[in-house]
């Protein structure tokens, strides 16, 4: 047999062209179509049908079940997909692409595309030298399309003629005979080269080759092909190293999906490829089994009816392998990360601008919730259980006559403010580096200001907070009562944000939140006159009235800042850029 060195690696370089062709017009067909792609992905899977339909209308369009599990898995790392989402999505992914092997037998086999794949290259690279980037894109896609054709030529040809050496056969069917273990042992090959190439595709491409080529019979070809199912789940378990426990469980159900599916056809294996050459004939083929030509088609159909019958199968049952994944990779909290530092912050987030987003809002909610609104209710002398209990304020504002030991500057400085840095550092990055549209741009700036605003609170609660300590047991009723006031007042406004953030029916709460923030602004002139007719009847000091002045104005302030920072991150609403208050942050 001659066929050495020099030959192997005319085979590898033969793979390497298929795999570049294949990845080109990947990500040039993301480009095209990555943003609106992305967009079906966020908004298309509220039930297991619909995310059926979204992955396999995904992958057949980038023509890549990797770059859509890849995609599911960042989505799911931040929390974008819920889990039964995402398993969905992966069943639709798993049938979209099986679209390949049909491209790679029809073009790649009946028709030949090596006459005309060289010059779609030099038409696909006059459309690199055009000024608009979806002009490129199309001149990317058409060269890749056109060098996997090439690549696909060239591995045909660079595959040994078994005509002219037999012995190769012979060597193979050492290993074809052994009934169920080859099954078995095929299963593994497919497998292992679709981890080692990273691309079911390539491997899928070889399969064929090999089948067309007399190298394997059919049942040695499905069996690959069930190995590669297995195979192309290892990317999104790489990918799931990671990243979070909601990443790593979408990785495992991918897996324990096409495990599943393995296993039972692997129990109706004979039958059901008995099945497949009756259906093969029907639809004006040869039989596998008589013509080795006619495998690429009998395999395509193996592969499209396996993973059909198999989503159909397993759609039923996507809440159990949820609970089951939920079990064997159970939620995780990173305890490694310290108060100060950023809890969903990842460079993985960054990948993308609807995940970048979503880190964002994560993080964003995440500070306010724990940090900004435990600030606030301390700085006051009020307890946060409290402020969501039931209690009438106004007894929780009598009750709450015990001073806190609060320093709101060192809250701020260990809780808040590397925080606050690591969210706009993150914020601005995405909108340097990532291709977003204007909403999306428009999305990031709102949370910018929401952080700002947040910021802003705290300084007006900062300066509240001396006087609440100075007058909160004062012996001058007069004085006391109009802190006790301003307290009220801010205890209402972060209960009604804690029932809009936390209750479904929320739209009430909304309307209250805009009504106290138009009462906000109209206050100013009415708490003026109430203080100049305590000051004329000497009820309280020129020092209380004073303090009484400015913190009204912080007060009214701080409504008004915590209502937009609950619209922004909590909030259906329209866009908010407002700048009617424009703060330094605390040094």
């Amino acid at each position: 047999m001659d066929y050495g060195f020099y030959e192997i690696l005319q085979l590898i370089g033969a793979l390497g062209v298929f795999l570049f062709g294949m990845k080109v017009m990947s990500d040039a067909l993301l480009k095209l179509a990555g943003n609106k792609m992305r967009s079906i992905l966020a908004t298309m899977t509220s039930n297991r049908f619909l995310g059926i339909l979204t992955g396999f209308f995904i992958t057949s369009v980038i023509q890549s079940s990797s770059a859509t599990t890849l995609m599911v898995v960042s989505f799911s790392n931040a929390g974008l997909l819920t889990l039964t989402e995402s398993i969905s999505v992966i069943m639709g992914a798993n049938i979209g692409t099986t679209i390949t092997a049909w491209l790679i037998t029809i073009l790649g086999f009946k028709v030949s595309m090596s006459a005309i794949a060289l010059p779609l290259v030099g038409f696909g690279f006059a459309f690199t030298f055009a000024k608009k980037e979806q002009t490129k894109n199309i001149g990317g896609f058409i060269i890749g399309f056109a060098l996997l054709f090439i690549g696909l030529q060239f591995l045909k040809e660079a595959m040994p003629d078994i005509k002219s050496n037999p012995e190769i056969l012979e060597f193979l069917s050492r290993y074809t005979d052994l009934g169920y273990l080859s099954i078995l042992l095929f299963l593994l090959i497919g497998t292992i080269l679709t981890v080692v190439i990273q691309s079911s595709s390539a491997t899928m491409a070889l399969t064929l080759i090999m089948t067309a080529e007399g190298w394997i019979p059919f049942e040695m070809a499905a069996a690959m092909v069930l190995g590669e199912n297995i195979g192309t789940t290892i990317t999104a378990n790489l990918a799931a190293i990671v990243a979070n426990y909601q990443a790593k469980r979408t990785a495992r159900a991918h897996l324990i999906f096409n495990i599943i599916g393995v296993v039972w056809m692997l129990v109706l294996f004979y039958p059901f490829l008995k099945f497949i050459s009756w259906m093969s004939v029907k639809f004006g083929s040869e039989s596998p089994y008589v013509s080795a030509a006619a495998i690429p088609v009998a395999i395509s159909l193996f592969h499209t009816t396996f993973n059909v019958i198999n989503t159909f199968l397993l759609v039923w049952f996507v809440n159990p392998i949820a609970r089951f994944v939920e079990r064997i990779v159970p939620e995780k909290i990173d305890p490694g990360k310290s108060v100060d530092e950023p809890k969903f912050l990842t460079e993985g987030a960054l990948k993308y601008p609807e995940t970048a987003i979503a880190t964002l809002i994560k993080e964003s909610k995440y500070l306010f919730k724990n940090a900004v609104f435990e600030i606030v209710a301390h700085a006051l002398n009020i307890h946060r259980q409290d402020i969501k209990s039931d209690l009438k304020l106004k007894k929780v504002i009598k009750k709450s006559n015990i001073l806190f030991e609060t320093d709101i500057r060192e809250l701020y400085t260990t809780r808040i403010k590397h925080i606050y840095g690591e969210i706009i550092k993150f914020a601005s990055k995405a909108q340097s580096t990532l291709s977003l549209t204007e909403a999306q741009n428009r999305e990031i700036a709102e949370i910018k200001i929401a952080n700002r605003r947040m910021v802003e609170i705290i300084k007006d609660v900062n300066e509240l907070s001396r006087n609440v300590t100075l007058y909160l047991n004062s012996e001058n009723p007069h004085i006391k009562k109009e802190y006790d006031k301003l307290r009220k007042r801010i205890a209402k406004v972060l209960r009604i944000i804690y029932l809009f953030r936390t209750e479904k029916e929320n739209r009430k709460y909304y309307k209250t939140l805009s009504k106290l923030k138009e009462e906000a602004k109209a206050n100013v002139y009415k708490e003026n006159l109430d203080i100049d007719n305590l000051i004329r009847k000497d009820l309280i000091t020129v020092d209380m009235a004073s303090s009484l002045v400015n913190d009204n104005d912080n007060v009214n302030d701080m409504i008004k800042n915590l209502i937009i920072v609950a619209e922004l991150l909590y909030g259906k609403k329209d866009t908010l850029l407002e700048n009617d208050i424009k703060k330094a942050p605390i040094d």
